[in-house]
């Protein structure tokens, strides 16, 4: 373990030397003042319909989310035929954002964009996630059924209930993850949370972006008390009205997508074995290779690689905040609410709110990655660290935690750190949406240009890249014997 951890800082380190993580803003410290004053002074008042905000933005959640559960629970019921577990592979691979891009120019600005964006790559989630629980069921008391009993019952009375409380937990997980993507669709144009604060911090509106983000945390703390079990009937009813209006969806618009739009501009009313067609589809094709692909999987590599260790060193330096071998309980509420905002806060987001203040570089979305991802797994491995037990003569302070709480835990926070890392590729690639030279920014650039076809090759690409980094993330835990408890770390 201390080899393969070894190896990944040393190409952290590596990729940090060529990495581009300079400050290009002219006044940083003036601008952080001025963003600490704002969250120290939020104004509630100066977002009249905060609450609509907050309303819109739990709809799209819902539905979505809601969606995404159905899909995946049907798709999981196939999930050992290998074509269904690819197909799930590639869409779960596509960040949100990037669905939403793609339905942008199918639907327009519709709260059909936002629902799909979200529930797609969720079905693929869930599909994966509900079918490792079902293999897992206790099938003892399928033995009890009666002679003859046909497959549905066998599912529906002796192995369903064994995992259904699996099964219910972490799709209400999953709605969490819901809300932090419906807030970021907001930076496409979808009328929820990202969008009044993307306008507020480019204003500069410092106050009113704090008001926003604490209503957000407020809403997450409050999850428990609101989203039970009784009430997703009547949430159901209510959450497509909730949605908004928008533009009249063209059926044109569609059919173009998908036969002229995302088709390769030299093969677009040609016949594919004309004279000199293929010689320019392979020059097309060779320059996305070279001027964007390469560039863009280089930059995504490099600032994964980096945030990835950031991630790994944050944990291990937050988990003590929750974990009761070194906190009282005073202590831990104050942990555990650092971080609670900080794992409840959109990469998305903390990467804008640092751009403001740094500049377009990959210093921004290093640490915005490094302490989201960080939190999420300091968290776990915290409340991993709890059920240790400790000998009655343990050390206390530094030798506590170097040498007996460290390496008990280690093992289990690499499994949390290398399933994170197919998750880590995929924030950072979307993160090019904000200048960033990672992938996003050139599918971003296709997008901005009406370049299709360019950009849905850019988004394939990406799929792909997302898809080997899960493969070799599987391998590696494999190979180190990590246990597959991470997979309480579904996104």
């Amino acid at each position: 373990m201390l080899r393969v951890s070894g190896l990944f800082v040393v190409v952290a380190l590596g990729c940090l030397l060529i990495a581009d993580v300079h400050i290009t803003t002219l006044d940083p410290w003036s601008e952080l003042q001025r963003m600490a004053l704002g969250f120290a002074t939020p104004d509630f008042s100066a977002v009249g319909d905060i609450g609509w905000v907050l309303v819109r933005t739990v709809a799209f959640a819902f539905c979505g989310v809601a969606l995404g559960a159905v899909g995946g629970f049907v798709l999981s019921q196939f999930f050992h035929v290998g074509p269904v577990r690819w197909v799930c592979a590639f869409i779960r691979a596509i960040h949100e954002l990037f669905w939403a891009l793609i339905f942008l120019q199918m639907f327009g600005l519709t709260p059909l964009t936002g629902v799909l964006a979200i529930a797609i790559p969720y079905a693929g989630i869930c599909a994966k996630v509900y079918a490792e629980t079902l293999e897992e069921a206790d099938l003892r008391a399928s033995k009890v059924l009666a002679p003859g009993a046909d497959m549905v019952s066998a599912f529906l009375y002796a192995r369903l209930p064994t995992v259904w409380v699996h099964i219910k937990n972490y799709t209400s997980y999953r709605f969490e993850c819901g809300l932090r993507s419906s807030a970021v669709l907001g930076f496409v144009g979808l009328p929820t949370l990202g969008f009044y604060l993307e306008t507020a911090f480019s204003e500069g509106h410092y106050s009113e972006a704090a008001a926003l983000m604490i209503m957000f945390y407020i809403l997450i703390a409050s999850l428990r008390y609101w989203m039970r079990v009784r009430l997703i009937g009547l949430y159901a009813l209510i959450a497509p009205f909730l949605l908004g209006g928008g533009v009249e969806i063209q059926m044109t618009n569609i059919v173009r997508f998908f036969t002229v739009d995302i088709v390769p501009s030299p093969l677009r009313g040609h016949d594919v074995f004309a004279a000199g067609v293929l010689p320019d589809f392979a020059g097309w094709l060779w320059m996305m290779l070279s001027d964007m692909a390469l560039p863009g999987i280089v930059a995504t590599l490099i600032l994964t690689q980096i945030a990835l260790v950031g991630t790994g060193m944050l944990a291990l330096m937050m988990f003590p905040l929750i974990s009761d071998k070194f906190l009282g309980r005073f202590g831990r509420s104050i942990g555990h609410g650092v971080l609670v905002v900080i794992r409840s806060t959109p990469e998305f987001i903390l990467a804008y709110i640092f751009l403001q203040l740094w500049g377009p570089s990959m210093l921004p979305a290093i640490v915005a990655l490094s302490l989201h991802n960080g939190a999420i797994i300091g968290h776990l491995i915290g409340r991993f660290s709890n059920q240790l037990v400790l000998r009655p003569d343990h050390a206390t302070g530094i030798n506590l935690y170097a040498f007996e709480i460290l390496p008990r835990i280690y093992g289990q926070f690499l499994a949390y750190l290398f399933y994170r890392w197919e998750v880590i590729m995929r924030e950072t690639a979307i993160l090019g949406i904000l200048g960033i030279a990672t992938l996003g920014f050139f599918i971003d650039s296709a997008l901005s240009e009406i370049r299709l076809d360019r950009a849905m090759f850019l988004i394939v690409v990406t799929a792909i890249l997302n898809i080997g980094i899960d493969i070799l993330s599987r391998r590696i835990r494999g190979r180190l014997h990590l246990s597959d408890t991470a997979q309480q770390l579904k996104k």
